[in-house]
């Protein structure tokens, strides 16, 4: 700017203190810091044009100025270009990409007109408190992937019934370039949960390093500020697409801002829209959805340039890594005690273990063909899984005592006490029934038969009707009978024969009114 040229703001400073406030020349001087010599300039052409205060209203600046200054540029003096600041933003997205990079290709392309490194990076802070407050987090490509469900649903109607269940919406949104993936699932479940994580990962067609859930239950299982349990199957899933899983701190929804803002624009731009379809099938809401899904990707920004697909093309989609050969497939993990008889229980059927774990608490891990038994983090057992109530036993668990027993079936005990007497076949059945497993009786069965090898078929049935009466289920209390020859006594009369039934010390009903 030439220095003898006043500021256009200066001269209607000048003006408005001169013509309407009344000042002198040294009072406008100390307010404005013009020279004495350019405000009297100033004052005499003023004077010349008949400008009075006011000024016309249609009299801006760049006007105002060229009154006073006829041959001078008027138009506003710009010394540094200004960078464009959305395509830094969007730069800096990119992986390995830094400030100091992108200010060294700006001085390069303008190297007399550019910002110093520190003036750079003030004036991108300073366009950055002006965005959006989303706008403030930086994303890097292929970083992290935030996933939660919406709040509304999608009513699904049986056509047999007429039952209508509501179908939950799984939203999933790339940090860097918004890139959207929705659908729809039964429930939250944790079998729906990992499935809604394999499909999206699919669509996207690679993996991020971080994904940030909410504290959904199925997801985490105990939700923690600082330090929150992941679900074990979770665990099993991120290790699988080799994924660190960081939930959102709990009541804190600028962790997951981005998947805060994803569920609202799927709840405008999608489930608003089919609030008047009817749906009879999973498949009809997902095959709606992922038209809508399309459609709302490829909208363009309000702010930045292009849209979701396109900035996904160019900043996520080459940073992802790449899948496994094979998708993760559902697998349930559970703590399992081992009972006493070296079996543990899943969904009503037990499976062995061999019998050194008894006790101990083992990690059972369920698919859809194979049970796997893991005893810190070793593997112990494997069988194929069974969808029935049951028991399966393998050999090689079993203490060697009991492999001998093995060879032993209810129906064998039951034909050899069936051989001696009814009464000693009611119990032996009645102890194979009480078990959950019939080889946890075969013991005592076995007890009590070869007590036909000491003592007459008539005696032990005679014994064993006594405790059938009786309930005794214990194998000492038939040997006490045996062993006293109760069940050689005759058997006694009632107590009811042998008490007197008239005697003065004796009430009867009419004593109780």
């Amino acid at each position: 700017m030439p220095a003898n040229r006043t500021p256009m703001r200066k001269i209607r400073d000048v003006l408005r203190l001169r013509l309407a406030a009344g000042l002198s020349i040294r009072q406008i001087k100390d307010s404005t810091k013009i020279s004495v010599g350019a405000i009297q300039k100033l004052l005499r052409k003023a004077d010349e044009l008949g400008l009075v205060w006011p000024l016309p209203d249609e009299l801006d600046d760049s006007q105002l100025a060229r009154l006073f200054y006829p041959g001078a540029d008027t138009a506003p003096f710009t010394r540094y270009q200004v960078p464009d600041w959305s395509a830094l933003h969007q730069e800096l997205k990119r992986k390995g990409m830094t400030k100091q990079l992108l200010w060294e290709e700006y001085t390069q392309q303008y190297p007399n007109r550019c910002y110093s490194y520190s003036q750079f990076c003030d004036r991108y802070r300073q366009w950055c408190g002006q965005q959006k407050r989303s706008m403030r987090q930086t994303h890097r490509a292929g970083e992290k992937c935030f996933v939660d469900y919406c709040g509304p649903t999608v009513p699904i109607i049986c056509a047999s019934t007429g039952e209508v269940r509501q179908a939950q919406v799984f939203v999933a949104v790339l940090g860097a370039s918004n890139y959207t993936y929705a659908e729809a699932t039964l429930s939250q479940s944790l079998p729906d949960w990992l499935g809604s994580h394999v499909r999206m990962l699919g669509y996207f067609g690679g993996s991020t390093e971080i994904v940030v859930p909410d504290n959904l239950r199925s997801g985490v299982s105990r939700a923690c500020r600082y330090d929150p349990d992941l679900n074990p199957s979770y665990q099993q899933w991120a290790e699988h697409y080799q994924v660190a899983v960081v939930p959102a701190r709990p009541y804190r929804p600028k962790d997951k801002a981005k998947a805060e803002v994803g569920v609202q624009i799927v709840e405008r731009w999608i489930l608003a829209r089919l609030r008047h379809h009817s749906f009879f099938s999973l498949a009809e809401v997902n095959q709606c959805i992922r038209a809508l899904l399309e459609e709302l990707n490829e909208k363009p920004f309000k702010q930045l340039p292009g849209n979701r697909r396109q900035a996904f093309e160019q900043l996520d989609r080459p940073a992802l890594r790449p899948l496994p050969s094979h998708p993760y497939r559902y697998v349930e993990i559970k703590r399992v005690k081992v009972n006493i008889d070296y079996h543990v229980q899943y969904q009503q059927h037990h499976y062995s273990v061999p019998h050194q774990y008894v006790g101990e608490t083992l990690e059972l891990h369920a698919s859809d063909t194979l049970i796997t038994l893991y005893f810190r983090q070793r593997p112990v057992a494997s069988h194929p899984r069974k969808h029935r109530p049951g028991t399966t036993t393998e050999a090689s668990h079993m203490p060697k005592r009991h492999q001998k027993q093995q060879q032993w079936t209810p129906g064998r005990l039951k034909n050899w006490a069936k051989d001696i007497g009814p009464e000693v076949l009611t119990w032996v059945a009645e102890q194979l029934a009480a078990k959950a497993h019939p080889e946890q009786a075969y013991r005592i069965c076995l007890g009590l038969l070869n007590l036909s090898r000491d003592y007459p078929a008539e005696r032990l049935d005679a014994a064993c009707g006594i405790a059938n009466r009786e309930g005794l289920i214990r194998l000492k209390q038939i040997k006490s009978i045996l062993l006293s020859n109760r069940d050689r006594l005759p058997e006694t009369l009632s107590v009811q024969a042998e008490l007197p039934q008239q005697h003065e010390n004796i009430r009867g009903p009419h004593s109780f009114h």
